[in-house]
């Protein structure tokens, strides 16, 4: 018999492992991230509940969710009491998650610092396995009016093209640009490649009226601000 169907019924569960009915009665933020995942995985296994398997996978994550995120199928799969459907269940919500947060910007955030660019750009970036540039397009009141992906890369970089990059926020109508990149290694220095690429935005960024703000490098540690550090 598989993991999938050995499980304790919900019903011969404690009132306190009944998540279902918990957010019914208090709303989905009463729950806790275990419970949330113990929901998805519907059953545990013999002598454990959901929630306490859902406590075991967040526990090999260090309770991250960015780090659970990027887990594969066949990892989530290692759990006893996790089968296919269930760790496919799992990997669809967390997507499902990232891609609200990079769903289309509606109320147009406002770009003060590093921070809140950071902020804009961050669910994009910060659990992938490979580098990709993206651009920040802005107005004149340095609200976010688009998010525009430039290239995908490996693991170790990705080519970004000048002409490309300004042609994309020319067309958009932007008034100004942030670009960005992500280091999956979570090195945030900056390699000699992106201090002469920023260089050589910066300088079609004037000629062309459309300034360069800022370059993030940004990682699930954080992010470097080359305006931040005195280099735009």
């Amino acid at each position: 018999m598989s993991n999938e169907t050995i499980y304790r019924s919900i019903t011969d569960w404690a009132e306190e492992d009944r998540p279902r009915e918990k957010m019914l009665l208090k709303g989905y933020q009463s729950l806790s991230d275990a419970e949330l995942i113990a929901i998805l995985l519907g059953s545990g296994s013999i002598g454990v509940s959901a929630v306490s398997l859902a406590q075991e996978i967040l526990a090999s994550v260090e309770n991250n969710l960015h780090e659970l995120g990027k887990r594969s199928i066949k990892e989530l799969q290692r759990f006893k009491g996790v089968g296919e459907a269930k760790a496919v269940s799992i990997a669809a919500a967390l997507e499902l998650g990232r891609r609200r947060q990079i769903s289309d910007i509606r109320e147009r955030p406002r770009i003060g610092t590093s921070r809140d660019a950071f902020n804009v750009i961050a669910p994009l970036l910060t659990d992938l396995h490979h580098e990709e540039f993206w651009l920040l397009l802005m107005n004149k009141a340095c609200e976010v009016i688009a998010r525009k992906k430039l290239s995908t890369g490996g693991s170790a970089g990705t080519v970004a093209d000048v002409k490309l990059a300004f042609k994309i926020a020319l067309d958009a109508h932007a008034s100004a640009v942030i670009a960005v990149h992500n280091h999956p290694s979570g090195n945030l220095k900056p390699s000699d490649a992106d201090v002469d690429l920023t260089r050589k935005m910066k300088e079609a960024g004037k000629i062309l009226d459309l300034p360069l703000l800022d370059h993030l490098i940004v990682s699930e540690r954080g992010y470097y601000s080359f305006a931040d550090e005195g280099i735009i």
